[in-house]
């Protein structure tokens, strides 16, 4: 049965809304497919508003991937602002996709993606507009499958009973059998109804299904077990991992936006994981091992990507792109092919210990001379040390004196503030750090116009990381050392004008802390949240921690346990954390003595990067059958090294 477009009931009420072009759709690269044609349909959502999703890279190669299959439909949504959401609300239009503007609840599946777990509230309004009950006990077989995945996936406790299943890891291959399970599944006549596709996904052992693990508690509040309460469901759920890129060159078209976004580039993820052993890093954790793109598909994508979208500028994405063991002869090619054009290139991420002034020339030939952004993440080197992110002060002036030498005339550096073991000391050598960058590019340049921007987030501890046990800095404790930064800064008459300083205060962190290590009973505090009017609480405009605080003392009265229990408390060895049943592929003895090493301001065994020397046990690689993929021409090659001035 055909499902019209709800564009006849929207349009009339776009000239009442701020940015009405986010709901028109119609993008160059967008997908409409005949309903009727397909058998299988998802609608894609991020969580946020339009100009922060529609970016975003997962979303648009599952976008890409779904519709090239044949009886497969996919759409994107968004979450939509709240003057928009008042006039669906009064008009009785429910939550809708972009590309046919058809009702979400008409698909067959609902998937999420969670970068952060700030969306948590944007998706429980999608879901009351779009009519699908909240909770997956109430839905039935006329709703779609909520589906969630993206890195906040890897603990979806705090949303469990709001979700029907959850996948770890890579999405490409597993979305597709995901399709093909309830393609089977339909054609069949839908034996068991909702319950007998649930236990379908459940037993590859790649979806996980909440509602068929019971959850048991200590009398102190911790868990007991997670236990499975159907025949055939797993013990624990595995993540997936792709392991050729080059099979998977996506995306070959991508959306072209029709309302200004936070990234308009062409993006090409020119490998994915991580092997520097950052201790805060869970993207860097849970992406491993690492596997690169080879440099003939990056320049193949770049050159179809660029052409299908008339993007200016091209962005080499993975979490430490100067570490691609051809980025040399990548950078090199690419900047060939464009020379004399108005096209750029960006390497959005990179390490100091990997950047490297012919690079950055070679990105910046066409002229496009930004500032450069570097992450030392910890002020001090003992900081430094507990966190695994060892560059040292050394590394870093010799960096950015090459490149005030080189020309540029402004960084950015960014650190972290709450990290394990910090005391005032190490936040305040943030401005002794800044002050001597501002005083090496001024010796070196002999010019006063360098500029440095000190940029500073509230650390969270993250599942699937070393730090995954420690207890959070108090938001107090943060807000006191940020303001004694920010007087040392403002007292530098000599320096400090040179110098600006941006920063988050800590009460975001904490929640963001109470949502990413949080159990089931958290579930209880979103819908609260969400109730009293929480959305958008990624934005700080938008964030209330007095409502998250209230909604806490509500949601867990009773239970034993409050919002300090969740955040600033220190777990034990052998407690059992809410996402010990989700199989990142990490050893967690590995990862314990990795957190019991930093206390003690040890470096990590794995300081040497792993695709160049022996294994260091991390766990992934044997236990997902995986291992590290290096472009066979750059094998036993080094990194890059810094230039030598």
């Amino acid at each position: 049965m055909s499902v019209e477009s709800l564009f006849p009931r929207i349009e009339p009420l776009l000239n009442r809304v701020s940015k009405p072009i986010q709901y028109v759709g119609g993008e160059l690269n967008s997908v409409v497919k005949e309903w009727d044609e397909t058998r299988v349909r998802w609608a894609l959502m991020y969580p946020d508003a339009y100009e922060v999703g529609v970016p975003n890279q997962g979303v648009q190669i599952l976008y890409e991937i779904l519709n090239e299959r044949e009886g497969v439909l996919a759409e994107r949504a968004y979450a939509v602002w709240s003057d928009m959401e008042g006039l669906m609300r009064e008009h009785g239009i429910p939550q809708f996709t972009v590309d046919g503007h058809r009702p979400v609840r008409a698909f067959d599946v609902l998937g999420l993606s969670f970068a952060s777990e700030m969306g948590y509230t944007n998706m429980l309004t999608a879901l009351d507009l779009a009519g699908i009950p909240r909770r997956s006990a109430d839905r039935t077989e006329d709703d779609p499958i909520v589906l969630a995945g993206g890195h906040a996936a890897f603990n979806p406790e705090p949303i469990a009973d709001f979700l029907d299943a959850v996948v770890l890891g890579d999405g490409e291959e597993i979305t597709l059998a995901v399709t093909e399970i309830i393609r089977e599944f339909k054609e069949e006549g839908a034996p068991g109804g909702r319950d007998g596709l649930l236990l379908r996904l459940a037993a590859t052992g790649g979806v996980y299904v909440p509602r068929f693990y019971d959850v048991g508690y200590h009398d102190d509040g911790r868990i007991a077990a997670y236990t499975p309460n159907r025949p055939g469901v797993p013990g624990t759920v595995q993540k997936h991992t792709v392991m050729d890129l080059d099979e998977w060159p996506y995306p070959r078209n991508p959306i072209v936006p029709t309302a200004e976004s936070v990234h308009e580039r062409y993006s090409v993820e020119i490998f994915r994981g991580c092997t520097r052993g950052c201790r805060f890093c869970q993207a860097g954790m849970i992406t491993r091992p690492v596997r690169e793109r080879n440099q003939d598909t990056v320049q193949k994508m770049v050159k179809e990507g660029v052409r299908n979208s008339g993007f200016q500028e091209v962005g080499l994405l993975s979490l430490s792109s100067a570490d691609h063991s051809e980025i040399g002869d990548i950078a090199k090619n690419l900047a060939d092919e464009y020379e004399g054009t108005n096209t750029g290139l960006s390497l959005p991420s990179t390490r100091v210990d990997a950047f490297n002034i012919d690079l950055a020339n070679e990105l910046t030939r066409n002229g496009r001379r930004s500032g450069l952004t570097f992450a030392p993440e910890g002020g001090s080197e003992r900081m430094r040390r507990v966190i695994n992110k060892m560059v040292t002060e050394e590394d870093l002036i010799r960096t950015v004196t090459a490149a005030y030498a080189a020309g540029w005339r402004q960084v950015k550096l960014y650190f972290m503030c709450g990290l394990p073991t910090e005391e005032d000391e190490d936040v305040l050598a943030i401005a002794d750090l800044a002050t001597e960058v501002i005083r090496t590019g001024r010796e070196v340049t002999g010019r006063k116009d360098i500029r440095c921007t000190v940029s500073i987030g509230g650390f969270v501890p993250k599942p699937q990381t070393p730090f995954q046990w420690v207890g959070q800095t108090s938001h107090e404790d943060v807000d006191a050392r940020l303001r004694k930064l920010r007087d040392r800064l403002r007292g530098d008459r000599k320096y400090g004008r040179s110098i600006g300083l941006r920063y988050h205060e800590g009460r975001p962190s904490i929640i963001e802390g109470l949502l990413s290590r949080g159990d089931r009973r958290v579930g209880r505090i979103v819908e609260q949240v969400w109730e009293e009017g929480g959305r958008f609480d990624g934005w700080s405009e938008h964030f209330s921690y007095d409502r998250w605080e209230k909604a806490a003392e509500v949601g867990l009265a009773g239970t034993g346990v409050d919002l300090d229990w969740f955040t600033t408390r220190d777990r034990d060895e052998d407690e059992v954390l809410p996402w010990d049943h989700l199989d990142a592929g990490l050893d967690r003895s590995w990862l314990w003595q990795d957190w019991q090493d930093s206390l003690h301001g040890e470096e990590s065994l794995e300081i040497d990067d792993c695709r160049w020397t022996p294994c260091y046990a991390c766990g992934v690689c044997p236990s997902m059958g995986t291992e590290i993929q290096i472009n066979d021409a750059a094998e036993g090659r080094p990194t890059l090294p810094l230039t030598v001035l």
